[in-house]
């Protein structure tokens, strides 16, 4: 695995995280984009909560009303309480998903999925404005202006790890969404430039659709 410095440095849209390089491993580790497709997995990404920046989490708080509602959950019982100072996110803090029977909180038990996202959908809201970054972006995520795969896409832990696509290729759109196009058409010409990036299905349903 290598870091490759880019041309530029991007912030993504909401300010932060700003990227400036990329670990070549989101080439070619490959994986099944479309989770709700495969059974094999039953939400495992789901055990650990996620980070939330400040500005998502007070998005959240501002729907508060119709997500208690539709997802069953008292809004005392979604963020840990704790909060680190991290200037990589929007907000320059983060907390995290609280952790409920050894999942986080926002998993659907009653079907699969994230509830957040389910409820975007049923509201007809973007799922970027409510559903966490980190969540989104997952099995890539960023750390001191790097991009690179998940430690549990590194360690072989990921369960739809293999196959598929590449994790770039099955997130490019996400990219696309946070970063810009012109970040995107860079990472283009870099797996163009490589030998070991799968280019394979993506196990399913178009990126449209997933309800991650």
């Amino acid at each position: 695995m290598s870091i490759i410095s880019l041309s530029r440095s991007y912030p993504s849209r909401r300010g932060a995280p700003i990227v400036n390089r990329i670990e070549d491993a989101i080439f070619y580790l490959s994986y099944c984009a479309d989770c709700m497709g495969n059974r094999d997995c039953v939400d495992a990404c789901c055990r650990y909560g996620v980070d939330v920046d400040r500005e998502n989490a007070e998005r959240l708080l501002a729907s508060a009303d119709a997500l208690e509602a539709f997802s069953g959950l008292p809004r005392k019982t979604w963020f840990t309480g704790a909060w680190r100072t991290d200037a990589e996110f929007p907000g320059g803090a983060s907390t995290r998903t609280a952790m409920v029977g050894g999942r986080c909180v926002f998993s659907d038990r009653r079907s699969r999925g994230c509830r957040i996202h389910g409820y975007c959908i049923s509201a007809g809201i973007d799922y970027h404005e409510l559903k966490p970054m980190v969540s989104t972006l997952f099995p890539i995520t960023f750390e001191a202006g790097i991009l690179h795969p998940s430690a549990e896409a590194v360690d072989g832990e990921l369960a739809c790890l293999g196959g598929g696509s590449s994790l770039y290729d099955g997130l490019r759109g996400e990219l696309g969404y946070y970063f810009g196009p012109d970040f995107v058409a860079e990472l283009d010409a870099l797996r163009a430039a490589g030998s070991e990036a799968p280019r394979g299905s993506t196990c399913g349903l178009p990126e449209a659709t997933r309800t991650r």
